[in-house]
């Protein structure tokens, strides 16, 4: 079993009169993560899945009497993948509120489905928390530093979603499984998804583009659809956690590209499966892409797992002078070069360092990842 980050953080905000809410992408881990924190509470516990359909009618037009009919004695309610279950908000609420000693822990795979339903019903009433595939510090402390290291080509094609790290020789099997089951399942279910297989050819386009900028009116050529309806996928995609943005940075010099963006894979082996390429990387013309989309989702999960505060960001001019990421935390910027090889050397722009208050420059390679990482 490897640790989750997470872990201690939740644990230490049981039983505070608040709901634990969890969010995270399907197998991830959340299942795991809720039972290993109530092993050892000695508290009895009632599981539901709002994939079930009685589950979902147990909680239609919520009331104290009625919950406390569904909770009998329990003192732990776990309630997965509670963004099935259309009230799940004012059922959590009135368990907070009204029935005491009873402590709520719901999981969701869609942040945009959960979120929608709980955000006015909980203000103030849960801790929220994000779980993502497994992280290089995770698997660092289970197994050790130098196996990681060795690991890495491995985790730049397949990824890091629990299963596949465990099971590495079914790693191909597994993520064709993962994308074909469940990447789109969620996300299918809104009525504003009218057309799936627009949906994948738009992910598809994206996992094309990962390291370059991105544009919705391109995407929505080559897909043939409206920019509207682009937009719109992409932003769900977003909070059903398959990619996510990083925006340009656009404060100070006058020729920086002002409203740019990349859009990156939270997993690289959730990417490379929805292209079937999983070719050594040795071999491929994607190879710098693939490790800079790794470094940056990893370094995202760090930044998250700390609740560091810092604003993400990557920097071009109109004179394609560019900065593959940066962090900025209250007015410094630390500037970072991706390049997979070692032997790659990278100089940060004159006409950035003059224009930023700039704490710390690197180039993280495939050699020294780990002062990046951890």
């Amino acid at each position: 079993m490897i640790n989750r980050l997470i872990f201690s953080r939740i644990k230490e905000n049981l039983f505070k009169g608040k709901a634990i809410i969890i969010y995270g992408a399907r197998q991830v881990g959340k299942t795991t993560l809720v039972n290993e924190i109530i092993i050892g509470l000695n508290k009895k516990t009632i599981l539901l899945n709002g994939d079930d359909t009685d589950t979902r009618e147990l909680f239609e037009k919520p009331n104290i009497a009625k919950l406390q009919n569904i909770i009998a004695n329990a003192q732990v309610v776990i309630i997965d993948e509670a963004q099935r279950i259309t009230e799940i908000g004012i059922a959590i609420k009135i368990i907070v509120d009204r029935i005491s000693g009873v402590q709520v822990i719901a999981t969701g795979s869609s942040s945009f489905m959960l979120a929608e339903k709980t955000k006015e019903a909980l203000a103030g009433r849960a801790y929220e928390y994000v779980l993502y595939p497994l992280s290089f510090q995770e698997i660092v402390a289970h197994n050790s530093f130098l196996d990681e290291k060795r690991a890495l080509r491995q985790r730049i094609l397949y990824g890091s979603y629990p299963e596949i790290v465990m099971k590495p020789e079914e790693g191909r099997d597994l993520l064709k499984l993962l994308t074909g089951s469940y990447l789109y399942r969620d996300i299918t279910f809104l009525e504003t998804v009218s057309n799936p297989e627009l949906l994948e050819k738009i992910t598809k386009a994206l996992a094309l583009q990962i390291g370059s900028e991105v544009s919705s009116t391109e995407i929505s050529q080559i897909v043939n659809a409206d920019r509207g309806t682009v937009e719109k996928y992409i932003t769900l995609l977003e909070k059903a956690f398959v990619v996510f943005q990083l925006p340009s940075l656009n404060k100070n010099v006058r020729n920086e590209i002002k409203k740019g963006r990349k859009i990156y894979f939270v997993d690289n082996g959730v990417r490379n499966a929805i292209l079937n390429n999983f070719t050594p990387l040795e071999t491929r013309n994607d190879t710098g892409a693939l490790w800079e989309n790794y470094c940056i989702s990893e370094r995202r999960k760090l930044l998250t797992y700390r609740k560091e505060d810092c604003t993400q960001y990557f920097w071009r001019t109109t004179q394609q002078q560019e900065i593959d990421y940066i962090e900025e935390n209250l007015g410094h910027f630390k500037a970072y070069e991706i390049k997979y090889s070692s032997k790659s050397k990278a100089r940060i722009s004159k006409t950035f360092l003059q224009s930023y208050s700039v704490t710390e420059i690197k180039t993280i390679n495939i050699d020294n990842v780990e002062e990046f990482l951890l």
